[in-house]
């Protein structure tokens, strides 16, 4: 049995947002629901009939439905509801909802719900101004439909931050994730101490609640999200922009925008993808993304600092689900999960002038929401479809490489290099079918010869991630029920895969 259970706090515009998310919320969450308007009495029987189906599947619904009474989706009555419930984790719909069709000569998209995506504004912006008055963070998550046979992950806007724990110059470990009003951050107070600072917010106006964290080969942190900005003829751009952290606990550099895929246009670029961004062993970084014709784009920034503008790549239509990572060759490679399917597509290239080429012929199917690259180079790891369990595949492989574990949730991630009982291994990490942290390890090189799973610690609200530091330490990180950093670090450096009891920040 889970230790915890994670409480959602679902806040919709009215019962007929709210049933949709009640809907794709998994068994084990508990649920509460807050709606700016109580929408018709036909509406709120079907968001009592979600409930009580949420309630049949294995979730706990906390209460009857809390109306805010705010007209138009209003966010100062959901505020006022909000600061009384004071939520840690709270569920929305996409504040840029997925069009059913384009009108091509007003030039503008159409949804089947136009008022959706307003509604999800103004809640966000309501969960925005409570974490800022109350100083204490607020994880959000956006989900739009989706496919029934994918299940409720594939409808996530922004993607679970995988990496998110890193290890400064100095030795000293930064977690970085996003929340409701931007950027959380935790510094730890010595390297190798249990003293931590934070949780921080750092600057970064009307960022989205997404993040991606990727470090360079000379070890500085890059951080990657999505902004929104007025634009002057009325509406919002979404923009891609990018900060680093080159000093551990320092400030950022400013976020510098990158732009979008398709500029100039209000509508399409609110409908662009969420970054994944790679370096190359040059230290060339490339930043891609999907665009509005859900095909991808990206931009490469050479190491002298210059960018490229947008290049499209032909292909399949993908999802908002990508991953890049860095071959054994240094070169950047892409995978995605295809639009609407479980399928996966590769683009890949050989040296700095290359042609793109798009491999069609990956052989797996992950879960969605499941995919990170892995640590050993060219390596991606997710949780399989047919049974959840962690794999990993690299380019040339018939197959991918099941690795035991059990059924999960969310990306499962690894780090290379860790010194077991003589061997060295990469050391997998991960949550089990109930919700708790595990770490698994193999023989660097060699997932093949088998991995020794076990468990490590607490039920984990948020996929849990791990770092090797330079001395050898190897640290756990994950995020409790109630929104804390639970810590704990391996006890030894050389012998086993134990960890200490832990503690939270």
């Amino acid at each position: 049995m889970r230790d915890e259970i994670r409480e959602v706090t679902i806040v919709a515009g009215g019962p007929v947002d709210a049933a949709r998310l009640v809907s794709s919320e998994e068994p084990g969450t508990a649920i509460r629901v807050l709606c700016a308007e109580e929408g018709s009495k036909d509406e709120r029987a079907a968001l009592e009939g979600a409930l009580a189906e949420a309630s049949r599947r294995g979730c706990a619904v906390r209460g009857g439905p809390v109306y805010a009474g705010g007209a138009g989706g209003s966010g100062a009555p959901l505020l006022r509801e909000l600061r009384g419930l004071r939520p840690r984790w709270v569920r929305i719909a996409d504040p840029d909802p997925t069009r059913v069709d384009f009108d091509a000569d007003a030039g503008v998209p159409v949804h089947a719900e136009p008022r959706r995506g307003a509604a999800a504004l103004a809640a966000l912006a309501a969960v925005r101004a409570l974490q800022l008055e109350s100083g204490v963070p607020v994880f959000v998550e956006c989900r739009r439909d989706a496919d029934e046979d994918l299940g409720a992950a594939a409808g996530a806007r922004y993607p679970r931050t995988a990496k998110w724990l890193t290890e400064g110059f100095d030795g000293r470990l930064t977690a970085f994730l996003p929340s409701a009003a931007g950027v959380v951050r935790w510094t730890q107070a010595e390297p190798g101490g249990t003293g931590w600072l934070g949780p921080e917010l750092l600057p970064g106006p009307r960022l989205m609640p997404g993040l991606s964290v990727v470090r360079d080969p000379c070890g500085f942190v890059h951080l990657f999200a999505l902004r929104r900005s007025a634009r002057a003829d009325g509406g919002d751009d979404v923009e891609i922009v990018h900060a680093v952290q080159y000093r551990t606990g320092r400030a950022l550099t400013p976020w510098r925008s990158l732009g979008t895929p398709n500029p100039g246009d209000r509508y399409k670029s609110r409908e662009g993808g969420f970054p994944a961004a790679g370096f190359d062993r040059a230290g060339g970084l490339f930043v891609f993304a999907r665009n509005f014709g859900h095909s991808v784009s990206f931009r490469h920034q050479s190491p002298d600092g210059t960018w490229t503008g947008w290049y499209h790549l032909s292909g399949l239509r993908v999802a908002d689900e990508l991953v890049a990572v860095t071959t054994a060759h240094g070169d950047v490679e892409l995978l995605a999960r295809t639009r609407d399917t479980g399928a996966v597509v590769r683009w890949h290239r050989t040296g700095a002038e290359g042609a793109w080429t798009e491999d069609r012929g990956v052989p797996f199917t992950p879960v969605p929401g499941s995919m990170a690259a892995g640590a050993e180079p060219g390596t991606v790891l997710f949780r399989d479809a047919s049974t959840r369990e962690p794999a990993v595949w690299w380019p040339g492989a018939a197959a991918p490489l099941l690795l035991g574990g059990g059924g999960g949730d969310g990306p499962p991630t690894a780090v290379r290099g860790v010194d077991v009982d003589g061997w060295t291994c990469t050391v997998l990490v991960g949550s089990g079918p109930d919700g708790r942290r595990l770490v698994g390890g193999y023989v660097e090189g060699r997932p093949d010869t088998g991995v020794w799973w076990s468990g490590a610690g607490t039920t984990a609200a948020f996929s849990p991630t791990a770092v090797r530091a330079r001395n050898g330490a190897l640290t756990l990180a994950a995020l409790t029920a109630d929104g804390r950093l639970a810590v704990a670090h391996r006890t030894s450096r050389s012998n086993g895969l134990e960890f200490g009891s832990g503690y939270t920040v």
